[in-house]
């Protein structure tokens, strides 16, 4: 189970724009101890679910459809500056660092090494 410093199970939101990839990245966080408390596939639900229930992160793609993840991450980071966001995406790291270093986010994790791990490891070294 991945707790925060209290002890306390870390509640997590994913907004993807793929039924699969919010499917099956649910089951894997949840079974690795993560609490996935929801999911959306557009800013406008992402916002109200990270308003409505105040995650601990949330796991933002970076292509959203006709949407920017980074914009996202902006506006999440406006609206609940208590849960943290997290980037993800099938690019790699390098070829978004400079984008990924200018956005609110905390860090980013690639979706081939998604895992509850690799989110309590970007927020430890973000705390």
């Amino acid at each position: 189970m991945i707790v925060d410093a209290y002890g306390v199970r870390v509640r997590c939101v994913i907004v993807d724009d793929s039924p699969l990839f919010l499917e099956g990245a649910a089951d894997l966080l949840e079974r690795e101890g993560l609490e996935v408390v929801g999911a959306a596939s557009n800013s406008a639900e992402a916002i109200r679910l990270v308003e409505e229930l105040r995650p601990d992160v949330a796991l933002v793609d970076i292509d959203l459809g006709d949407e920017d993840g980074f914009e996202l991450a902006r506006r999440l980071r406006e609206k609940s500056p208590s849960s943290k966001v997290i980037l993800v995406s099938t690019h790699s790291e390098e070829d978004l660092a400079h984008l990924i270093g200018t956005s609110p986010a905390i860090g980013f994790v690639s979706k081939t090494r998604l895992s509850a791990e690799a989110i309590r490891a970007t927020l430890e070294r973000a705390a």
